[in-house]
């Protein structure tokens, strides 16, 4: 299962998938390079899972793949609840916990 893999053997993995789909496309090392104007190594790097997140979907702009990143990591929605409470302005960044315990240790005993 992937969500119990390191993040190198997740790499890996996904190079793995990203040969399988070159093959099954019949589409050379090479031939690819070519079409989207990098090295052979370059791809022979990415299908050992050593790649740039940029590099890797390029690879899969060439392999027509990039309608499946919506699969990989679908579009994040704001709860209404969330938008609700941001009186319709879109969450620029995460708010910091807010746990009274480790609030009341930072700020010293309130006694």
């Amino acid at each position: 299962m992937i969500g119990e893999m390191s993040p190198s053997a997740i790499a890996a993995e996904l190079g793995q998938r990203l040969k399988q789909a070159r093959l099954n496309q019949n589409v050379t090392q090479e031939e690819l390079a070519e079409h989207i104007g990098i090295t052979r190594k370059m791809v022979k790097n990415a299908e050992r899972g050593q790649v740039t997140l940029e590099m890797f979907v390029t690879i899969m702009d060439g392999l027509s793949l990039t309608e499946n990143l919506d699969l990989f990591l679908p579009e994040q929605l704001v709860s209404p609840i969330q938008l609700a409470k941001m009186q319709g302005r879109r969450r620029r960044r995460a708010s910091p916990s807010t746990n009274k315990s480790e609030q009341q240790d930072k700020e010293g005993a309130s006694w």
